[in-house]
């Protein structure tokens, strides 16, 4: 027998950033639990058997710290929030949702927007050595920028070091034109990216040539020991086996180390072996080493992205 509940919501934006986009959210919500959702004003209409109307009103409820704000909620939140449902986890959704990393230049508030996220985060903090494996959108090298900047700012370490191969440059960048940084600038864009939530754009270049903040391809790491810093190696997986046991082996005292990849995007010709999935196997049980993995449950992209990575995944299988 269908049923039906409408629940009342405190204002026109609060309804808003429950329904989301084109009312994205309450579609999601539609696929989560089995039941309508219908958006009129301020008056949700919720319809379905019991168990889906019950459902339905436990994930709003659950999401209403985000929404009743007027903060719109994501395809992530929501799926975050049925997990934690599902799981019994709810105190640690709110823990979740209140450990607030840092804040950008704008103001707003950066978080895990997952569990596994959280989990990503507590390693790093508690690792000398933490590896992140998971597709585009999860956010590997952005909470690592986040963390690292963070730690450069309290002065826990005197640099912080981005690196990345330049496989798609073929390397070497010889044949690139302008200088060093010009060459290597097209490949490390995301880097900075992350950096220009946190620093002043105008700030970098400054910091930068005092060698506080250092972006170079792998490459350029040969010989070296990496001391006193904050080092993240993102792309891991276009690295070859040497190249990750080089630069792994640069770690020094008083240094951290976060490395990120998607082994499902390596750029490597097919003979040769990513050096992250031989890392993975030689290192997932040394002492000192965490290993995380994301997947699409944890893209905090467009939820589109959440479906492209969704639909790859079930090709690929053989």
């Amino acid at each position: 027998m269908v049923e039906a509940l409408t629940v009342e919501l405190p204002s026109i934006e609060s309804a808003i950033a429950l329904a989301g986009e084109r009312e994205e959210n309450l579609k999601t919500l539609a696929r989560q639990t089995g039941a309508t959702l219908v958006l009129r004003g301020q008056e949700l209409r919720i319809s379905g058997t019991d168990n889906q109307i019950d459902l339905a009103t436990r994930l709003v409820n659950a999401l209403e710290e985000i929404w009743s704000s007027g903060t719109t909620i994501s395809g992530v939140d929501i799926l975050t929030a049925r997990h934690a449902i599902d799981t019994q986890q709810q105190d640690e959704l709110r823990e979740l949702r209140q450990d607030v990393l840092a804040h950008t230049r704008r103001g707003e508030d950066i978080r895990a927007k997952t569990f596994r996220q959280r989990q990503y985060i507590q390693a790093v903090r508690t690792h000398d050595l933490t590896f992140c494996i998971g597709p585009a959108g999860t956010g590997k090298t952005f909470l690592a920028a986040v963390l690292a900047v963070q730690a450069l700012l309290a002065n826990d370490y005197e640099r912080l070091i981005l690196t990345r191969p330049a496989v798609e440059a073929g390397e070497k960048l010889g044949f690139l034109p302008g200088d060093l940084q010009q060459k290597v600038n097209p490949y490390l864009r995301p880097l900075y990216d992350a950096l220009y939530e946190f620093i002043d754009p105008e700030k970098i270049p400054a910091l930068m040539e005092r060698g506080v903040i250092e972006i170079a391809p792998i490459a350029y790491m040969r010989g070296r020991t990496l001391s006193n810093a904050f080092v993240i190696l993102d792309e891991a997986q276009n690295t070859t086996p040497s190249q990750m046991k080089m630069l792994l082996t640069r770690l020094g005292f008083r240094s951290r180390m976060v490395v990120t990849g998607d082994l499902t995007q390596t750029d490597l010709p097919n003979y040769q072996a990513s050096g992250l999935a031989v890392a993975e196997k030689i290192l997932r049980s040394v002492e000192g080493v965490a290993f995380c993995h994301l997947s699409k449950a944890d893209v905090v992209r467009h939820p589109l992205v959440q479906r492209i990575v969704a639909a790859y995944e079930q090709y690929e299988q053989p």
